[in-house]
C-alpha cells in the first residue's frame, strides 16, 4: 500500500521549488484544491485547539480519570493527515493511537510519534519482526499469528505487545472460543496487554448482548489468571450513546474530527475541516449547448459557468452530478455534468459578478450556506467517514495555527 511519508529535507526543498515555479506559471489555479484543518473552537482561535478541545475539553471531560484514550488515526486521521494530527494529539493528552494496517503505524513511528501504537487489523505474516522492532502492538486472533509474534521478539530480543481480539458478532475479525484465548494469552515470551472487541451497532440489544459476551469472556479468562491492562470496546458513537461500555480504555475515531454519529447521548462536536478550491476558468454557454462528457447537462438559458480544478481523483463522490453544490462568495452553486478525474464544473448563475481565482467551497461547517459532512454524505448515500476519509493526498492540507 502506497503511503505518505515525510520527504527528506533536500528532496523536500526541491519539491517545493517546483511547486513554487507552478504557482508563478498558474497564478489562478493556486491552491486549486486545499483542505483546512480549523484551529478555533466556537471562534476562539488557539493552536490546533479544536483537536486538543476534544481530548481535553470534550472527550477527556467526559470520562472518568481511570479511562484511557485511544486516538483512532487511521485511513490518514480520517483524510486529516495522521502524521500532522497524531503529533498534536500526543502533546494533548493521548494514551495511545490506533491505526488499520502496519504501514500506518510505521509512518506515525518516522514521524516521531513515541505513545504506544495499536494496529487494529493485525499483521501479516512477514511483519512481525518490523512490528516489534518499532514497539507496536497489534491485534491477534489467532494462534499462529502469536507464535510469529513470539518468534520474533525472541530474533530481536526484544518485549512483544499484543490486544486479543474477541469476536461478539461483528463477524470481521476475532475468536469466541475461550480455551484458544487462554492458549494465546499463555504464550511465553509475549505481553498480552489488552484484549478488545467491536460492536455491530445495529440496536441496543444487539449491543447489549454483545457487550455482555465480552465481559463473559474476560471474566472467564480473568478467573484462569489472565490480567489485561486494557478492555475495550467502545467507539466513538458507543463512549458517548453507552457510557457504561466505556470500561477503562475508549477509542474515539471520527468523534475527534467533529462527525457525530451518536444519537442517544451528547457531546459538543464541530467539524475541523474545510475542503476548498477556486475557479480556474469561466465560460459563458448559450442557451442548448452541453457541458461536460455526453452532454448531460445542457444549458437551459444563456448561462455562465465556472471550472473547478477538482474531481473523483481527489476524492469527491462521482454520483454527486446533479446534486453537489459548492458554494462561493456565499452562493450555492450547483455542480453540473459528470464530474471529471481533475474537474468539475459549476453553474454560476447565482454568482453574476463571480471572478476567475474566487475561493469556492467543497465541505464547511454549513455556516455561510456552505455544505456540512454530513450533507455530503447523504447526498452521495454514503456515511460521514467515507467522504472524508476518500479525500486524497493530492490535496494539499494547510493546518492553521
Amino acid at each position: 500500500m502506497a503511503m505518505r511519508r515525510e520527504l527528506p529535507a533536500d528532496r523536500a526543498r526541491g519539491m517545493n521549488e517546483m511547486l513554487a515555479a507552478r504557482v508563478l506559471a498558474f497564478p489562478r489555479i493556486a491552491d486549486a484544491r486545499t483542505v483546512y484543518l480549523y484551529a478555533s473552537v466556537r471562534g476562539e482561535a488557539d493552536t490546533w485547539g479544536l483537536l486538543e478541545h476534544f481530548l481535553s475539553a470534550g472527550i477527556r471531560a467526559a470520562l472518568p480519570p481511570r479511562v484511557q484514550v485511544i486516538a483512532v488515526v487511521k485511513a490518514d486521521a480520517y483524510g486529516h493527515g495522521a502524521t500532522h494530527v497524531a503529533r498534536r494529539l500526543e502533546t494533548a493528552g493521548a494514551d495511545m493511537f490506533a491505526v488499520a494496517i502496519l504501514e500506518e503505524a510505521l509512518a506515525l513511528r518516522e514521524a516521531g510519534v513515541t505513545r504506544p501504537i495499536l494496529v487494529l487489523g493485525g499483521l501479516c505474516a512477514g511483519d512481525e519482526r518490523e512490528a516489534v522492532r518499532a514497539g507496536i502492538s497489534p491485534a491477534v486472533f489467532a494462534i499462529d499469528a502469536l507464535d510469529r509474534l513470539e518468534s520474533a521478539a525472541c530474533a530481536e530480543n526484544l518485549p512483544a505487545l499484543a490486544h486479543l481480539k474477541v469476536d461478539t458478532g461483528f463477524h470481521r475479525l476475532g475468536i469466541y472460543d475461550e480455551e484458544e484465548l487462554y492458549q494465546m494469552y499463555s504464550l511465553p515470551g509475549l505481553e498480552v496487554e489488552g484484549i478488545f472487541s467491536h460492536l455491530a451497532l445495529t440496536s441496543e440489544e444487539e449491543d447489549e448482548k454483545q457487550y455482555s459476551l465480552f465481559t463473559d469472556m474476560i471474566e472467564k479468562l480473568e478467573r484462569r489468571g489472565c490480567k489485561f491492562r486494557y478492555k475495550h470496546i467502545a467507539d466513538s458513537i458507543s463512549l458517548v450513546d453507552y457510557p457504561q461500555y466505556r470500561m477503562n480504555m475508549v477509542r474515539p475515531g471520527a468523534l475527534i474530527y467533529g462527525l457525530k454519529g451518536f444519537s442517544k447521548g451528547h457531546l459538543d462536536v464541530k467539524t475541523c475541516m474545510t475542503f476548498e478550491s477556486r475557479i480556474s476558468q469561466i465560460h459563458h454557454v448559450k442557451k442548448g449547448e452541453g457541458v461536460g462528457y455526453d452532454y448531460l447537462w445542457r444549458a437551459p438559458e444563456d448561462t455562465v459557468i465556472g471550472t473547478l480544478p477538482f474531481g473523483y481523483s481527489d476524492g469527491y463522490p462521482r454520483n454527486m452530478r446533479d446534486k453537489g453544490y459548492v458554494t462561493i462568495r456565499g452562493v450555492k452553486c450547483p455542480i453540473i455534468g459528470v464530474i471529471c478525474m481533475d474537474q468539475c464544473m459549476v453553474d454560476l448563475s447565482g454568482v453574476p459578478d463571480a471572478q476567475e481565482g474566487d475561493t469556492a467551497v467543497i465541505y464547511g461547517d454549513g455556516e455561510n450556506n456552505t455544505m456540512t459532512i454530513a450533507e455530503a454524505a447523504d447526498l452521495a448515500g454514503t456515511n460521514k467517514n467515507e467522504i472524508v476519509a476518500r479525500i486524497m493526498a493530492r490535496p494539499p492540507r494547510i493546518y492553521q495555527e
